[in-house]
C-alpha cells in the first residue's frame, strides 16, 4: 500500500512540475514580450475536460472585438436552425395588390429583385393596383450601439436593416482625366450624392472619401490623387432610400406597369398567394461571419434570432434576451459580462477570456455546434489568410480587431495531440496591431510545443 501511494504521489508531482514548466514557458513569452501583463488577458482549457491549464487575469473584462461573434453566432444558430434560409417573398392578394416580405437577406442583390418581377409578368401580373412593402421583421434601429462616428463611411460597418441590399454598400468610382485635372467622381448605382471634388489626377493613386453626416448627410468630400481608375465602396446612409431606388429601377427597366408609391403593410395572413421568392441558406452566413468577420451579416442573423426567439420584430433588446436564454440554457453565467451588439464592433462589449474559453470547451463535442467549429477558418483562410500559418490544420480561430484591442478565441491541437480551447486579448493601445498579433502567435506555438 505504501509502494502504491509513493507511486501517485511520484506522479502527481511529476505532473505538477511539468504543468508549472510549461505555464512558464508562457510566461517568459510573455514577458519577452515587454508588454505590461495587466493588458493582456489569456486563458487556455483542456478541450476534452473543460480544465484550466493556463490563465493570466481570466476574468478581467475587455472589449472582445469580432471573437464575440464565436457566442452570438452560435445562440443565433441554435434559435434558427441550420436549416434557416433568408427569404425574400413576393406575395398577390385577391384586389391585384403586391406584398413585398422583406426578409433582412445580407445577400439580397439588385438582381435579386429584377427576378421577382419577371416572376410576376410570368404569371400575367403586369398592372397591380398597389405594390405594399413588409418590413415588419426590423425595428428602425440600423446600427449598433456605441459604434463610432467616424466609422461612418467603413465599408467593413454598414448600416444594417430590413432593407438589406448589395450588402448596403454603395461603389463609388474615381476615374483619372488629364494630368493635373481634377478626376471623374460618380456612384455606380444611382443614389443622391453630391461630390466636392479634390482629387486630381497625378502620377499615385490615393483618394480619401470623408462625411459630415451631422451637417450634410449626402455630401461626401473626395481628397487626393489617381492615375488609373478605382471603385472605392462606401455604406449607403440611408438603406431603405437605397433599396427604393433600386426597385424602382427594376420596375423601369422590366417595363413593368407601376408608378405609385411603396406604402409599408403587413402581409395579410389569407387571401395571399406566394408569386416568387429569393432564399439564401443560413450556411452562408456562418461562412461569411466566421471566415471574412462581415459585421453586416453578424448583426443581421442575431437580430433576426431574436425576431424568431419572440416571434415578433427584431431588435437588439429581444436578441439579447435570446442570448440570456440561450447561455441559461448552456449553463454559461453572463453575470460579468456585457453585449450590445451581435458583432462586437462596439468597445461598450465587454467579455473575460475565462468566459470565452469556457464556453468553447463546452461547445467543443456538442453537435449543434460542429457547423461553427468545422468552418472556423484554418491559417491560410479568411481573417487567418496571412497569420498563424505555423500551426497549418492544427488551428480553428477567430480573430478580432479594433483601436487598441487585438483578440483571438478557438481551438489549438497541439503537438502531443490534445486540443485546447483558448481565448487571448490584448487591450493596449502603446503597442503595434502587428507587435500584439506576433504575441498572440507567440503564446499559441508555447502551447502547441509544450502542452
Amino acid at each position: 500500500m505504501k509502494k502504491l501511494l509513493s507511486i501517485f504521489i511520484g506522479i502527481f508531482i511529476f505532473l505538477f512540475c511539468n504543468t508549472a514548466a510549461y505555464a512558464e514557458s508562457i510566461n517568459k513569452v510573455i514577458s519577452n514580450s515587454g508588454v505590461n501583463k495587466s493588458a493582456i488577458s489569456v486563458s487556455i482549457k483542456d478541450a476534452n475536460t473543460g480544465k484550466t491549464v493556463f490563465s493570466l487575469n481570466p476574468n478581467q473584462p475587455m472589449p472582445p472585438a469580432s471573437t464575440l461573434k464565436l457566442l452570438t453566432l452560435a445562440a443565433s444558430v441554435d434559435t434558427l436552425g441550420v436549416d434557416y434560409e433568408f427569404k425574400t417573398q413576393l406575395y398577390k392578394n385577391t384586389n391585384n395588390e403586391l406584398f413585398l416580405k422583406l426578409g433582412a437577406d445580407p445577400f439580397l442583390k439588385s438582381s435579386s429583385l429584377s427576378e421577382l418581377i419577371k416572376a410576376a409578368k410570368s404569371k400575367k401580373i403586369l398592372s397591380p393596383k398597389a405594390i405594399y412593402i413588409d418590413d415588419y421583421i426590423f425595428d428602425s434601429n440600423e446600427w449598433g450601439e456605441g459604434w463610432q462616428w467616424d466609422d461612418d463611411l467603413n465599408k467593413l460597418m454598414p448600416k444594417f436593416s430590413s432593407y438589406n441590399i448589395d450588402g448596403n454598400l454603395l461603389g463609388v468610382l474615381v476615374s483619372p482625366t488629364t494630368k493635373g485635372a481634377p478626376a471623374n467622381i460618380s456612384t455606380l448605382k444611382f443614389y443622391p450624392t453630391m461630390f466636392i471634388n479634390l482629387v486630381t489626377t497625378g502620377n499615385t493613386t490615393s483618394v480619401s472619401l470623408s462625411r459630415k453626416n451631422h451637417i450634410s448627410p449626402d455630401s461626401i468630400t473626395a481628397e487626393g490623387t489617381v492615375s488609373e481608375a478605382e471603385i472605392i465602396p462606401i455604406p449607403v446612409n440611408h438603406p431603405k432610400r437605397y433599396f427604393i431606388l433600386r426597385l424602382e429601377e427594376t420596375i423601369r427597366n422590366e417595363k413593368f406597369d407601376y408608378y405609385a408609391n411603396f406604402p409599408q403593410k403587413k402581409l395579410p395572413a389569407s387571401n395571399v398567394y406566394l408569386i416568387a421568392e429569393i432564399k439564401h441558406p443560413i450556411k452562408y452566413a456562418i461562412i461569411e461571419i466566421l471566415k471574412e468577420s462581415n459585421n453586416l451579416v453578424a448583426e443581421t442573423v442575431f437580430k433576426l434570432a431574436g425576431a424568431k426567439y419572440v416571434n415578433n420584430t427584431g431588435s437588439l433588446n429581444n436578441s439579447l434576451k435570446m442570448l440570456e436564454a440561450y447561455c441559461q440554457k448552456e449553463n454559461l453565467n453572463l453575470e460579468n459580462i456585457k453585449i450590445v451588439d451581435g458583432s462586437g464592433v462596439s468597445k461598450n462589449n465587454l467579455m473575460t477570456t475565462e468566459f470565452m474559453a469556457e464556453f468553447l470547451a463546452k461547445q467543443a463535442k456538442k453537435p449543434k455546434f460542429e457547423i461553427i467549429k468545422t468552418l472556423l477558418p484554418t491559417p491560410g483562410e479568411g481573417t487567418l489568410e496571412n497569420r498563424m500559418l505555423y500551426f497549418k490544420d492544427n488551428l480553428r480561430a477567430k480573430t478580432g480587431t479594433l483601436s487598441d484591442v487585438s483578440a483571438i478565441a478557438g481551438y489549438l491541437t497541439s503537438r502531443n495531440g490534445k486540443t485546447y480551447a483558448f481565448d487571448i486579448m490584448i487591450n493596449d493601445p502603446k503597442l503595434k496591431p502587428s507587435d500584439k498579433k506576433q504575441l498572440e502567435e507567440y503564446i499559441l506555438r508555447s502551447v502547441y510545443t509544450n502542452y
